[in-house]
């Protein structure tokens, strides 16, 4: 093909079967969006209100759809402004792909001042991205782009970036397009390892399965299941993981019952998840039990952990090859009482953090089965992280560790994008939803049917909660908002304010065929604290059989 850097730019994304690009124009990208608007195969270019929203909701595109997520962005403070959804993306291996611009290649690294020159910008990409390259030639574009979305969908899934120097953008020349790279296949395990594994778990008595993220990053899911209902072993979902196995299902149990099952358990199969507690120390279980670590990353096999065997391997490929190592190998031990006694602790634990309990309910009742929930770092979302039931794969956004607040909203717009047959549902705070309360703004501009409910308590609640009851005083934790309803109304959003439970699943209800966005204010006051069921060591106080 011939043509300017900006044109073999666009021309390639087609090629990939990338169908949106998010971002914000900008003098360094003037040629990479006239290649976009010469490409006549359904290529779209969404103009969000921040860089930030651009990333996030490139994020929320991958993260419930399985594609790559894209966004496009200036050099110099455009860069910077994504810099915490890659780190978000980062933190719950999605896989988004960074088209960034640079400064003309003569200035690159000189300090000329130049717009938007900022020291060492591919040295910032390269430390939240699992592959960066910068593009010097009109050439090469086609290469690189094409390798960025290898990467980022192959083995373990994350972030990667390509910076495009603006002259490189402008300068025509001649590339060959490439075709698409079919997804490399997941790892697999050494037959000797699944043999090994599953010779383990026959000497055990009470095998317990730990997951998170990767088991749906790699839709083993089924797999898992199969595992499972073979050993009749109990399946704990670390906050990421959730949706790795029915929340209806008898064998499926939320983060926070580990403790209390891995104290019974003689062994535990870790199976696409770090395996460590939120202070980044091992997780602990009874003394002499064995632990089996699988994981596609091997950084995530070595310490601090301890493990008795590890296997480097796609989650999928495993689980896979142990089912059919483990066909009729009969269930483990574990009594059903004893399981129902951790399902019935768990339960009560949930609901006896109120008023959160109510309005966790009601999201579950007002959002279908296969609605997706994006979840924020707010009073109802901390608790939701624990006890909004989860019934399929890939419905349940979160931050992961990254714990970026404010991010549910605009990743909540990629998402819908992604999958706009589905219900999605963003839940934030006041507080979070002002860092990109500007994009309601995209939302009407794309009719994206996103509802968004915002809990309103008029402050940073978490904080504020821990400063009075910690310190005795509070310091920048009160905010002054605008009328919810009233701004949602000004950007031709159609909004309104609820009281209380039963009316937000009447209204969930409602809105679940809607097709355009709606914002929704919950006026709430102070809440008590969720935080025992987030953070480690949680027991019960008299052991399983006391729950």
């Amino acid at each position: 093909m011939q043509g300017t850097g900006g044109e073999i730019l666009g021309a390639q994304l087609v090629r990939e079967g990338v169908t949106d690009v998010f971002g914000v124009p900008g003098l360094q990208l003037d040629h990479a969006l006239d290649g976009l608007a010469k490409q006549d195969r359904g290529l779209r270019f969404l103009t969000t209100r921040h860089e930030q929203g651009a990333a996030y909701m490139a994020d929320g595109y991958a993260r419930t759809s399985g594609r790559a997520g894209t966004f496009m962005v200036v050099p110099g403070p455009g860069a910077l402004n994504v810099g915490a959804a890659l780190a978000t993306a980062y933190a719950c291996s999605s896989p988004v792909v960074g088209i960034v611009g640079q400064l003309p290649r003569h200035a690159l690294g000189r300090g000329l001042g130049l717009l938007h020159e900022i020291p060492d910008q591919t040295g910032f990409l390269r430390g939240l991205t699992k592959w960066h390259a910068l593009a010097r030639t009109v050439e090469e574009i086609p290469t690189l782009v094409n390798e960025a979305y290898s990467v980022a969908l192959s083995g373990r899934p994350r972030p990667v970036a390509i910076e495009v120097p603006m002259d490189v953008l402008a300068a025509s020349g001649e590339a060959d397009l490439c075709e698409p790279k079919r997804t490399k296949a997941g790892l697999r395990p050494a037959p000797e390892e699944v043999v090994g594994v599953a010779a383990r778990i026959r000497a055990s008595r009470k095998p317990l399965i730990y997951v998170g993220r990767g088991v749906q990053a790699s839709e083993a899911t089924g797999d898992l299941q199969r595992v499972a209902e073979t050993l009749n072993a109990p399946v704990v979902m670390s906050r990421n993981g959730r949706g790795s196995l029915s929340d209806r299902h008898r064998l499926a149990f939320p983060a926070f019952a580990a403790d209390a099952l891995l104290e019974e358990a003689d062994l535990v199969l870790c199976v696409g998840t770090r395996f460590l507690t939120a202070s980044g120390a091992p997780r602990a279980a009874a003394p002499g039990h064995s632990v089996i670590l699988v994981n596609i990353d091997s950084a995530d096999l070595g310490p601090p952990r301890k493990a008795d065997m590890t296997v480097c391997a796609d989650a999928k490929e495993f689980l896979k090859a142990l089912a059919g190592e483990l066909s009729g190998a009969g269930t483990r031990y574990w009594e059903s009482s004893t399981l129902d006694s951790v399902r019935d602790w768990c339960r009560r634990q949930i609901e006896a953090v109120t008023p959160q309990a109510e309005w966790v309910k009601a999201l579950r009742a007002g959002i279908p089965d296969n609605g997706v929930l994006i979840n924020d770092l707010t009073q109802v979302g901390y608790l939701a992280a624990a006890g909004y039931p989860v019934y399929e794969p890939d419905t349940f956004v979160t931050a992961g560790y990254q714990g970026t607040l404010g991010y549910a909203f605009p990743t909540g717009l990629g998402a819908r994008l992604s999958r706009p047959e589905r219900m999605h549902v963003a839940v934030l705070g006041d507080g979070g939803f002002g860092w990109a309360l500007q994009e309601l703004a995209t939302a009407k501009r794309y009719g994206i049917g996103l509802t968004t409910v915002v809990f309103n308590d008029d402050c940073f609640g978490n904080v504020k909660r821990i400063q009075e009851t910690e310190f005795g005083n509070i310091i920048g934790a009160d905010l002054t908002n605008p009328d919810f309803v009233a701004l949602g109304e000004a950007f031709g959003i159609s909004s309104l304010r609820i009281g209380d439970p039963g009316s937000l699943a009447g209204a969930l209800n409602e809105l679940s065929g809607e097709t355009a966005p709606t914002l929704i204010e919950v006026p709430v006051g102070a809440m008590p604290s969720p935080w025992h069921l987030l953070v480690d060591q949680l027991r019960p106080t008299r052991g399983v059989e006391g729950c």
